[in-house]
């Protein structure tokens, strides 16, 4: 699977250590910022790679900031993304199983590596179930635009 991973410059670590970990688990990385600690606006980061994974660039996305909710908002301005703010492998799951999420968010002051990893690991592996859940995805997106 490809994956596009972002964050802002206070999640720097965990982004760099989660797309090692994406690599081991045999998945394609591409890294869209930030690359350094200097103060970034995370909306630009969300928003670049919402777009990719929208356009079809990559099949998912990570985003992570502080808390993960500045970068779940942003991402979900963009038309067909479907981003999931996630603390658990509950939440990861559930994200992808019922709503077909495309990009997961992490608040990287909120959840630790190991953590962070299994949560990756679920949203990675995790399908969507259909059936009743696809109509309310539907719903979902002909709310866009509103």
């Amino acid at each position: 699977m490809r994956i596009a991973f972002g964050c802002d410059h206070r999640a720097l670590g965990l982004k760099r250590d989660l797309i090692i970990y994406g690599v081991e688990l045999g998945h394609t990385c591409e890294d869209l910022g930030t690359y350094d600690e200097a103060s970034v606006d995370y909306p630009d980061v969300a928003c670049k790679v919402a777009q990719a994974v929208v356009a079809g660039k990559e099949d998912r996305g990570v985003l992570i900031c502080g808390t993960g909710i500045g970068m779940s908002i942003a991402a979900n301005k963009v038309k067909g993304a479907r981003a999931a703010l996630c603390h658990d492998v509950f939440t990861a799951g559930r994200a992808r199983q019922h709503n077909d999420a495309n990009v997961l968010c992490l608040g990287a002051e909120i959840v630790e590596k190991r953590a962070a990893e299994e949560i990756l690991r679920v949203f990675m592996t995790a399908a969507f179930e259909g059936g009743r859940h696809a109509l309310r995805v539907e719903k979902m997106t002909s709310m866009e635009g509103r």
